[in-house]
């Protein structure tokens, strides 16, 4: 026998009965964006190198480090999305969106490829829900954008340990100068060489360091929030204010910053307390300048990445059930070859009629057959033998108690309606 093939090193296959976790989380992160005016959009797995270069930020991991890139039969420079709003926005675009009614919302769903190393909670695909508003630079779609994190994570999925991280990243006018102090502080700072390379290239990012050695010599840093301008505090205050009506409880963070260059102002982060080292389960924040950099007018944009393997590992983690793990609610048992027949036609209108079921297939008998009907977790199994073809009938078992009845053909689906409700 040749050797089987195995899942290439750093992803993992979505599969029952775990697929049916991963699909209620996707839904229910989108759920919100498709409740609030956001259009669905869907761009292609790989896009221009350059797009990421210069939208990302060549100074950052993901474009140094972490992208997969290839070369095509036309000498293209081709990358593996790494993240999803500069593809988006590079769609949004070249479609001209940003030339109809503004402020133009769109929200995505698909895989995203990093070559990180991999551990749990990071993976080199993954899946994520994403939503990209453009167009405008009012604090309240700020506010909409972290509602619709917040709503889908601790409303729909019902997790309890979920803290929502937010910061103000300044903007052209105020982040430069502090960007000088702070490179300045980490000057005096013991920092390892590595490290003091990124505080000449991106202060910031040192900021996000997680090693403690760093982050004890950094509790004297200047903070952001500290250096505003006041157009960015005022911007700062009212999106607090409008979380603050919506109801969302947040954290202010005043050093968090995001692993992408195209942030400013509005940053957060989502963040669920059992998932140890990876904790971030998604995040975003506003992009003004990302738009005109890539090739577009000077307008706003705001948005959002949430990551769908991770939120699994955080409904895992709090032991929330999401669904019934049996997707089977009927399984039909066909007693002979004649009986298969009408059992094939009788499932068809079964499950049109909205009601999850399986067929005993290859003639097993019929103690191989219920074995199968209780494996599936079916709550009823339909039984046809050679007298229920003789009668237009069914027997229509309980596999919880063992009971059973005889019942025309005709009333089956009304009776399954009933019972399963």
């Amino acid at each position: 026998m040749s050797e089987l093939f195995k899942a290439p090193k750093g992803t993992y296959d979505v599969v029952p009965p775990f697929s049916a976790l991963w699909l209620a989380v996707r839904d229910a992160l989108s759920t919100p964006p498709r409740n609030s005016g956001y259009g669905y959009i869907e761009t292609p797995i790989f896009e221009d190198t350059a797009l990421f270069v210069r939208g990302v930020g060549e100074s950052t991991d993901v474009v140094s480090k972490e992208m997969y890139t290839f070369e095509d039969k036309g000498g293209r420079s081709l990358t593996l999305k790494p993240e999803g709003t500069a593809g988006v926005l590079r769609a949004m675009l070249e479609n001209r969106m940003d030339r109809g009614a503004l402020p133009a919302k769109v929200w995505y769903t698909g895989p995203h490829f990093r070559y990180e190393q991999p551990q749990s909670g990071r993976y080199r695909q993954h899946t994520q829900v994403g939503v990209e508003t453009i167009g405008s630079s009012d604090p309240a779609i700020d506010a909409e954008v972290i509602w619709m994190a917040a709503y889908a994570q601790r409303n729909i999925l019902g997790l309890k340990q979920v803290r929502i991280l937010i910061n103000s990243l300044g903007c052209h006018e105020c982040r430069p100068g502090y960007r000088e102090l702070l490179i300045k502080f980490l000057a005096s700072c013991d920092l390892d060489e590595a490290t003091r390379a990124r505080a000449q290239i991106n202060p910031l990012r040192v900021l996000d360091d997680k090693r403690k050695e760093v982050q004890t010599q950094l509790a004297d840093a200047p903070l952001m929030p500290d250096h505003l301008c006041a157009d960015c505090t005022e911007h700062h205050e009212k999106v607090l204010g409008y979380l603050d009506e919506l109801g969302v409880i947040y954290e202010k963070a005043p050093r968090l910053v995001r692993g992408l260059d195209y942030y400013v102002r509005t940053t957060f982060e989502c963040v669920h307390d059992g998932l140890g080292a990876q904790s971030a389960i998604g995040g975003g924040g506003r992009y003004d300048g990302l738009i005109e950099t890539l090739g577009g007018p000077a307008i706003g944009g705001v948005g959002f990445g949430l990551g769908v393997d991770r939120t699994c590992l955080a409904v895992q983690a709090e032991g929330i059930q999401l669904f019934d793990e049996a997707a089977t609610d009927v399984f039909f048992v066909p007693v002979g070859d004649a009986a298969i027949t009408k059992v094939v036609g009788l499932a068809g209108l079964v499950r049109a009629a909205g009601i999850n079921s399986d067929i005993a297939y290859d003639g097993r008998s019929i103690k191989a057959a219920m074995k199968s009907a209780d494996r599936s977790g079916a709550k009823f199994a339909v039984i046809v033998g050679e007298d229920e073809l003789a009668n237009s009938s069914v027997v229509l078992k309980n596999l919880a108690d063992g009971s059973q009845e005889n019942l025309p053909v005709d009333s089956l689906i009304t009776t399954l309606l009933d019972r399963l409700v």
